[in-house]
């Protein structure tokens, strides 16, 4: 028995190649669109790869992106980012990239499909929520959203309000 409850803690120690190996899976954000849970109503969420040139994938693992003003067009099978801000690679030279240019989003055939019919009905578009990378591939996260009408969203900042006040005086009556 004592043998194996050693065997038990060598095999949870990571070597310095695992943790190294676990450190580059894991996912590291780069930019977030926080202004889309503001003013939309999120319904399907999917992950697509992006079609990048090499100075922009210099560009964003220096952690430089914004999302803010992009969105997705489905256009002849294919699903397009637009309006997405990567900045130009400050070592770059002549082969540097447009900073707004619209790049090719890899998704299933399928996925496309459903989306370009859903973007189709009244109300529906497609935004961009959050880039990162995920085993060294840039990855971006997209959904199907509804734009909220302006009282939504007043009231969805009422709702925030009222929580966080009810979690102050929570923690008010706990500390006395």
């Amino acid at each position: 028995m004592a043998g194996k409850k050693g065997s038990d803690k060598k095999s949870q120690k990571l070597t310095p190649e695992q943790r190294a190996k676990a450190e580059a899976d894991a996912k590291k954000s780069v930019a977030r669109n926080r202004k889309a849970f503001h003013d939309y109503h999120i319904d399907d969420r999917y992950e697509a790869g992006i079609a990048l040139s090499g100075t922009e994938v210099k560009a964003l693992r220096m952690g430089r992106a914004s999302l803010v003003d992009g969105w997705v067009e489905i256009d002849g099978g294919q699903a397009w980012l637009q309006g997405i801000h990567i900045p130009e690679y400050a070592q770059g030279t002549w082969t540097n990239h447009a900073p707004r240019r619209k790049r090719r989003l890899l998704l299933h055939k399928n996925e496309i499909l459903k989306l370009g019919q859903k973007t189709r009905e009244k109300g529906y578009t497609i935004v961009p929520l959050e880039l990162y990378f995920i085993k060294g591939r840039a990855k971006v996260e997209i959904a199907l959203a509804r734009g909220k009408q302006e009282w939504d969203k007043r009231q969805a900042l009422r709702e925030k309000q009222d929580a966080r006040e009810a979690q102050r005086a929570m923690s008010l009556r706990v500390n006395r």
